[in-house]
């Protein structure tokens, strides 16, 4: 079901490059994904400013991160992430065109428990080499704070999974309460192509 309704999605997006689609962490979203799922239809309503500023900062700084939320890729990083993707641009991917996803403030958390499936769509069936999941530390504040690497800690690495549209896989944040961010690294197995992204969570 969830892949027949992202599909349907999909084919409602006001953009071109359907073919060159890949993928996001959907639950709990990206920003980028949460921002057009909530929004994306009336992305021109003024209430966004008041209900959602995170989002709204966001669409006014470059729509186009959100109606292209499935392309947060870099190639050829070789798994160098860390030595690619300087602090305080992780959520952005590194992309200066996504630099709204860095800014720290109230973005809309998912709320999980402390052991929680993480879920990726993948439009295109690349398959992963493995994912890598982190999150933020206890004390980390998000609503002030970007993310860099001394930020996270890593809680799963996963093995490879063959070409689907809909992967998932298990997280334990053991010991954090509260607000937190999800950082995920997706090495896709068709290219060495990198995404990396942020969910911002409240885990209970």
């Amino acid at each position: 079901m969830l892949a027949l309704v992202l599909t349907m999605m999909v084919g409602m997006l006001p953009w071109s490059g359907v073919a060159q689609a890949h993928g996001t962490i959907v639950n709990p979203a990206s920003r980028a994904y949460q921002c057009w799922q909530a929004w994306g239809s009336s992305h021109t309503n003024p209430a966004m400013q008041q209900q959602d500023p995170m989002c709204y900062q966001a669409f006014q700084a470059n729509p186009d991160t959100m109606w292209n939320w499935m392309s947060q890729l870099r190639d050829g990083l070789g798994g160098n992430y860390q030595g690619s993707t300087p602090d305080g641009s992780l959520c952005s991917n590194g992309l200066s065109r996504n630099n709204s996803l860095n800014q720290p403030g109230e973005w809309r958390r998912t709320n999980v428990g402390r052991s929680f499936t993480v879920q990726l769509y993948d439009q295109a069936s690349h398959g992963a080499d493995f994912f890598r999941a982190y999150v933020t530390k206890q004390g980390f504040n998000p609503a002030t704070q970007r993310v860099g690497w001394g930020n996270l800690d890593l809680i799963t690495t996963t093995g490879r999974y063959a070409p689907a549209q809909n992967i998932s896989f298990n997280v334990s944040t053991s010991g954090r309460t509260g607000p937190h961010v999800l950082f995920v690294i997706w090495q896709a197995s068709h290219l060495d192509q990198a995404y990396m992204w942020c969910s911002d969570i409240n885990i209970s």
